[in-house]
């Protein structure tokens, strides 16, 4: 295909400059073209039927002097720099009409293709004014994007020809993970985990920082009463302890193919990035220590310890952009690797495939060494689907093999686990709706008992 016409085809998909027929000049072209065609057969002459053609055409160009020119408008785009995974955003744009003439107009944002589409927009602009129009789409994978370009095709009010102008309006845009758990979290913590039947209590028997005296009330431990000031106001008081601040969080996050596996709302890494964000925003708010360890086969991101509230926001720009490899994950290599770079004792918390995890039995060696200075915890995604064929009738004979290797294959991840769990390695399982809660479910008990 050669350049003229790439560039006749490109201006046809809303991809360049250019003057375009609207359908309503190919309506009133055709029907002018059967009455001639009816003429000749009535006898009229071929020359004064191709001469009224040109004249009609040269005629409807006329149709373009009433339509602004290119300079009269203004087009700005005002859009979000960083936009949430699955969450729906207003995009706003903005186009200024200085001509004397009004416009219709139809447009398209040059959104990537992994964005919702709602295209093309269409509507009309008075003439000297402006309109701001507003359209709503939502991103679907993450990652960091540039939308460089707005093809806008504007007409007269008599509609005949249309102009079509590229705009060059380039911005980037990052796509991060869905941080609304993670919100919920440091708006109400008791609220987020009420329904998973924990509380973020205090210390047990004087264990932890102290945190202040105040009145027994009904409940407390009496062991806890403060006796000098009980004496001095003439009142049971009481010591309240919190859990000690302070700890080391070390979160890893397997990027490997397994965690590629789709669920009801994405995959096992949407899912694990958006549970570790939340466990890393309730660390943070209770003074503790958080890094970040992004893995497959070799070692993607590492975000050293740091504490404060700030230091979610370093988190984030780390790993928002993680994608799922294609190959298996080297447990044993990113194990080796946290020896070096994790000095203190810290918990380590392993967002992964439990199933994968259990064949890797070169882990098992690394971890035995590290349980002597860390507390490791290990969170992966229910299988629903295993659960559905353990579930199932076994009214055929199919129906009974694939039951009967469902139930095999728990059998199995029951048992491995609890050969794992003896040497001191937890794992538990949850439903990807659930997984944030009880992340931040565990990691709060395992503060509370003063495990580190």
């Amino acid at each position: 295909m050669t350049k003229s016409l790439k560039s006749l085809w490109a201006r046809f998909l809303f991809q360049d400059k250019g003057i375009l027929p609207t359908k309503r000049f190919l309506f009133v072209y055709l029907f002018i073209s059967l009455v001639f065609m009816w003429g000749s057969i009535l006898g009229l002459s071929w020359a004064f039927i191709i001469t009224f053609n040109l004249l009609t055409i040269c005629i409807s160009l006329l149709d373009l002097l009433f339509s602004p020119r290119k300079q009269q408008l203004t087009i700005t785009r005002m859009l979000p720099t960083e936009l949430e995974r699955g969450i729906s955003y207003s995009i706003e744009i903005e186009i200024s009409n200085s001509s004397p003439y009004s416009l219709f107009y139809r447009l398209v944002d040059g959104l990537p293709l992994s964005f919702n589409w709602p295209f093309p927009l269409k509507g009309q602009i008075p003439k000297d004014s402006a309109q701001v129009i507003t359209y709503h789409t939502t991103a679907k994978v993450r990652g960091n994007y540039d939308v460089k370009k707005l093809y806008f095709r504007y007409s007269s009010l008599i509609g005949l020809w249309e102009k079509q102008t590229t705009v060059d309006l380039a911005q980037s845009v990052k796509v991060i993970p869905d941080l609304t758990e993670t919100k919920q979290y440091l708006e109400n913590a008791q609220q987020f985990l009420k329904y998973e039947g924990l509380k973020i209590r205090r210390q047990r028997r004087g264990v932890g920082d102290f945190s202040k005296i105040r009145e027994f009330v009904v409940g407390d431990d009496p062991r806890k009463i403060n006796w000098r000031q009980t004496a001095k106001l003439q009142e049971v008081m009481t010591n309240e302890y919190e859990p000690e601040h302070g700890k080391y969080i070390t979160i890893l996050i397997d990027c490997g193919r397994m965690m590629g596996a789709e669920l009801k709302k994405g995959n096992r890494l949407e899912k694990s990035l958006e549970a570790a964000l939340t466990v890393t925003a309730a660390a943070l708010k209770n003074g503790d220590y958080v890094s970040v360890l992004a893995f497959s086969k070799e070692i993607h991101v590492f975000v050293p310890p740091a504490k404060g509230m700030t230091h979610l926001q370093t988190i984030l720009q780390a790993i928002y952009n993680l994608k799922v490899d294609a190959s298996e994950s080297n447990y044993g290599a990113v194990l080796r690797y946290l020896e070096t770079v994790q000095k203190k004792r810290s918990l380590l918390l392993l967002f992964s495939d439990i199933s994968t995890f259990l064949h890797e039995e070169s882990a098992l060696v690394y971890l035995q060494r590290l349980r002597k200075r860390h507390l490791f915890l290990m969170i992966g995604v229910e299988d629903q689907t295993l659960l559905k064929r353990v579930q199932g009738a076994p009214d055929t004979m199919q129906h009974a093999m694939v039951k009967s290797i469902a139930q095999q294959q728990i059998l199995f991840k029951k048992r491995e686990k609890n050969r794992w769990e003896k040497q001191g390695l937890q794992m538990i399982e949850a439903r990807e709706e659930k997984l944030a809660v009880t992340a931040v479910s565990h990691y709060i008990e395992i503060m509370n008992q003063s495990l580190l």
